[in-house]
């Protein structure tokens, strides 16, 4: 199984970006699948999750401002990003569960400058 996370890059503040996670290996339909990020020198943490029955869940900062979605035609996850703010500016990755294996992805990069 591997994930990869990309379409990270530099955004200025307010600015809106659009993350992509592929798949091999493993299919997202029906599947938990998340996006975490980890700001440096900070602990990873929750931003977006989107369940197989498509119940989704935002960390409170990024409510309002973000749209997971799943796309199992192409088997791809998205993670749209809105009114982006500089404390934002981390790498953000995807994982998805399967049974009791959480699988991560190679993150990208998201760097806000004000």
């Amino acid at each position: 199984v591997q994930l990869q996370a990309s379409g990270g890059g530099l955004v200025q503040a307010g600015g809106s970006q659009r993350l992509s996670c592929a798949a091999s290996g493993i299919i997202f339909g029906g599947k938990t699948v998340a996006w975490y990020r980890q700001i440096l020198g900070k602990e990873r943490e929750l931003v977006a999750e989107i369940t197989g029955w498509g119940k989704t869940t935002y960390t409170d900062s990024m409510k309002g401002r973000a749209a997971i979605s799943v796309r199992a035609a192409l088997n791809m996850v998205y993670l749209q990003l809105n009114s982006l703010k500089p404390e934002d500016t981390a790498v953000y990755s995807c994982n998805v569960v399967h049974g009791a294996t959480t699988y991560w992805g190679q993150g990208t990069q998201v760097t806000v400058s004000s």
